[in-house]
């Protein structure tokens, strides 16, 4: 029996993990649409489905873990009118919609690979898979859940009368295009479109043959699609942002549970929660955005954003700022400097100690992935004196498996130095009785100040202090 108690959006509440193949888990994470470069809080979402794909992993599951990549269907309304934003990139670029696609999805592998995030066992692109989102497709239309209309082939949401579940929607109370935009000839406000057709006199750069006509995939159906070729008809866990849930996740549900026969599609739901950018949701299409570059820019290493991450739970939103970076970034070169002093230590070990310093911390993932409770206990384990630096060394090592801070091989920023003008006084005031051989006066800054956990260092270079 696993230990893991996660809340899964599908029921509202926390419940203990079960697979639905013993010792598997089967994960499917939705990834960026690649029209333009992925914001930190695109990335948050990320980390979170990182964090997940870890606690299996340290549970012995065998993971297979999904990520798609949407390079095409996406209106820019998020459903069934406006623009695909490939192709409107591509219209405002001049440039070939595979191209961008291919240099954001590079981007994207790229910043998550700074924030320690496990490659993904299986990365699969919307674009190679039409095949596949056709057939199912064509399973809809033959179980009698499909129409067509001037622009497309659209989903009959009153055919499946849980379609408001999963949601908690009020269709009755939904006016036509409040929710996912007013497309002429729709039965219903929700119905969504499976495959669009080419509109006369557009030249798209990404079209294909079909059944039904010439044209491209809706945006809900690649998910379906993918996740049945590489997890099955049902699987473990489905993660992603809680947008998704009103209206993409929602149309996942319905159509793969319509074509293929099955309920619950998915047995856990995991989503997490946005990140606040100054009072407001971070969004491309608001203008409000900050890329991991721009937190490089400022001498920042990208690590401490995932530190910043694991601060606080995945389901509460997360306010983001430049002060409450560069705090997190000061916390995280601590947490490196600490481990940096035992780092590889060697010796014997008192399991028995170890043990009662794994527990709390294994239960703080177990228990919803209680990332800032976790990252809390590691932090205490790197400055316990009760412990020997080989212990310490090989408690970090472990929680490390969970975090993903890379605390083997990272090293301190070189400039790091915490201001704080009072300690700085006092650091002066030291510096000055030392100059004058006032060495009582010396001892006693120095006592006073370490009794608040700060430590001066003295060396070649200077005179330096840090927190313990």
């Amino acid at each position: 029996m696993s230990g893991l108690v996660l809340y899964n959006t599908r029921t509202r509440k926390k419940e203990r993990f079960e697979p639905l193949e013993t010792g598997r888990v089967g994960i499917y994470t939705c990834g960026p649409t690649v029209y333009s470069a992925q914001h930190i809080g695109n990335l948050r979402s990320q980390l979170i489905a990182d964090l997940v794909r870890r606690a299996f992993d340290s549970e012995g599951y065998e993971v297979t873990h999904v990520i798609n990549i949407t390079d095409v269907g996406h209106l820019t309304d998020d459903a069934d009118a406006g623009e695909d934003k490939l192709e409107r990139a591509a219209r405002e670029t001049g440039r070939r919609a595979t191209d961008i696609a291919a240099h954001y999805t590079e981007q994207w592998l790229t910043d998550r690979a700074k924030l320690g995030c496990l490659p993904p066992d299986v990365l699969c692109k919307a674009t190679d898979h039409i095949g596949e989102q056709i057939e199912m497709l064509r399973l809809l239309e033959e179980k009698g859940y499909t129409y067509r209309i001037d622009d497309g082939i659209y989903f009959d949401t009153s055919k499946f009368p849980q379609y408001s579940d999963f949601a908690r929607l009020d269709l009755a109370g939904q006016e036509s295009g409040a929710r996912i935009g007013d497309v002429a000839g729709k039965r219903n406000p929700p119905d969504f479109a499976l495959w669009k057709f080419a509109a006369g006199g557009v030249k798209r750069q990404q079209e294909w043959d079909s059944p039904w006509g010439r044209g491209f995939p809706g945006w809900h159906l690649e998910c379906s699609s993918m996740s049945l070729k590489y997890l099955g008809e049902n699987f473990d866990v489905h993660t992603g942002g809680i947008d998704h849930v009103p209206v993409h996740h929602t149309n996942e549900i319905a159509q793969s549970e319509c074509a293929l026969g099955v309920h619950p599609w998915v047995r856990f739901w995991i989503h997490g929660e946005f990140l606040d950018f100054r009072g407001e949701k971070m969004a491309k299409s608001m203008g409000n955005v900050a890329l991991l570059s721009d937190i490089e820019a400022r001498g920042i290493p990208p690590l401490a954003f995932r530190y910043f991450f694991l601060q606080a739970h995945y389901r509460q939103q997360q306010t983001y700022t430049d002060d409450a970076m560069d705090a997190a970034a000061t916390g995280y070169d601590r947490l490196v400097a600490r481990a940096a002093e035992f780092r590889g230590a060697e010796g014997r070990v008192d399991e028995g100690k170890l043990e009662a310093r794994r527990e709390p911390f294994r239960a703080a993932i177990r228990d919803d992935l209680n990332a800032p409770q976790a990252l809390a206990i590691a932090t205490a384990v790197s400055r316990d004196g009760n412990l020997e630096p080989q212990e310490r060394w090989k408690l970090i090592q472990e929680f490390d498996q969970i975090l993903g801070l890379e605390l083997e091989n990272a090293v301190p920023r070189a400039s790091m130095k915490e201001i704080d003008p009072r300690i700085d006084a006092r650091v002066e005031q030291r510096q000055a009785a030392r100059a004058a051989k006032d060495w009582a006066t010396a001892d006693r800054i120095r006592d006073e100040l370490a009794a608040e956990g700060i430590v001066i260092e003295d060396g070649s270079d200077g005179v330096r202090w840090r927190r313990t």
